[in-house]
């Protein structure tokens, strides 16, 4: 028998989807009021569609796609370029002097002159011997700040989300990043705009109503730190000892993971199926507030992933709350044959702010 949490799962799809779920694609640009009233209140997403003539008329989409423009644009600018040995940064790793337990890791920073960045995106190897994945991902509004010379090739916000919404964008980041960096499953206090320019961006998507299926669990800090003469990297645990709330599924685990994960995270894989959308060059996402969402990337014929998102604060409102009061619920209940974590389930429910920052992987 289902419990009445599971009822809500698909009944949550059924009444926002169909009976066919699929997300949205649509082939013109909504007016505000239809972006309003369709998705904005509904907390919906669609795919602005590349077919539509307006969908992205900006200089960038057919200046970005030669990087000699950006490492003459950019030529004078310094810019945050995160570090990791595997590509996985904000994720769950494994702890550094536990090797039975999990910590979350957040990636090595550095300021690097734009062209060597560019250098190390496309110079980015995984392999036994060592090597990083490198990936710009500054998230504190960076593309106004950081990247400014670029400001002009994109809209500085998305006119009818912006008139829907009643106020301007609160942050816009730039993305540049290859087909090795992955962003873990987590959610964000933010309607989002995400506009890929080149490459492809691939999300997994999951409502917030589906809250108990991430498995929020809470995982020592640790950050990653990076020797540029050895080649080394270190993961080193905050001190004091500071406890993320994260997401602990991986949808795609390994083929020798699989039938573990399966077994340690029964109502993410045995659930109702979840949303995968891949954006390509020339679209726009709209990824509602608190949607948890797991992206990957397909970079273009030079090795890159460009894109640009536009974050609006959400609203507080009686919707924030009936999501508080959900994930305070406790879960179904897990079949006997479930193994657990060595982890405090009653962080399952933990407060959630450190991991509603502004830096997000995507």
């Amino acid at each position: 028998m289902s419990s009445p949490l599971e009822t809500l799962w698909e009944e949550v799809r059924e009444l926002t989807f169909g009976t066919t779920p699929q997300i949205d694609r649509l082939h013109t640009p909504p007016t505000p009021l239809h972006f309003l009233r369709h998705y904005l209140s509904q907390n919906k997403p669609f795919i602005l569609s590349a077919s539509a003539a307006t969908t992205l008329r900006w200089p960038a989409t057919a200046l970005w796609s030669s990087t000699s423009y950006l490492r003459q644009t950019l030529s004078n600018s310094t810019v945050s370029l995160h570090l990791t040995p595997t590509g996985h940064a904000d994720s769950i790793a494994t702890h550094p002097t536990s090797p039975n337990s999990l910590c979350f890791a957040s990636a090595h920073v550095q300021q690097t002159p734009f062209s060597a960045a560019i250098d190390a995106i496309q110079s980015s190897s995984i392999d036994s011997d060592g090597g990083f994945v490198a990936y710009l991902q500054q998230q504190n509004d960076c593309f106004r700040g950081e990247y400014g010379a670029l400001a002009g090739d994109c809209d500085s916000d998305v006119g009818w989300a912006t008139e829907a919404i009643g106020s301007l964008p609160e942050a816009v980041n730039l993305w540049i990043g290859n087909g090795l960096s992955e962003t873990s499953f987590h959610k964000d206090h933010y309607e989002n705009l995400y506009a890929v320019v080149t490459g492809e961006k691939h999300f997994v998507l999951l409502p917030p109503t589906d809250v108990h299926r991430m498995y929020i669990r809470g995982y020592p800090a640790a950050t990653y730190t990076y020797s540029q003469e050895t080649g080394e990297f270190k993961l080193e645990l905050e001190n004091p000892v500071r406890h993320v709330p994260w997401c602990s599924v991986n949808p795609y685990p390994s083929p020798e993971n699989k039938e573990k994960e399966m077994s340690e995270f029964p109502l993410y894989h045995n659930g109702p199926k979840p949303f995968e959308v891949t954006v390509k060059a020339g679209e726009i996402l709209y990824l509602p507030s608190m949607w948890f969402h797991h992206v990957r990337q397909t970079p273009d014929p030079r090795g890159l992933t460009i894109a640009v998102n536009y974050w609006y604060d959400m609203q507080f409102d009686i919707k924030y709350a009936y999501f508080n009061f959900l994930q305070s619920l406790p879960p179904p209940p897990k079949p006997t044959s479930c193994k657990s974590r060595s982890l405090d389930d009653s962080l399952l429910n933990e407060n959630e702010s450190d991991c509603d920052e502004k830096c997000r992987e995507e």
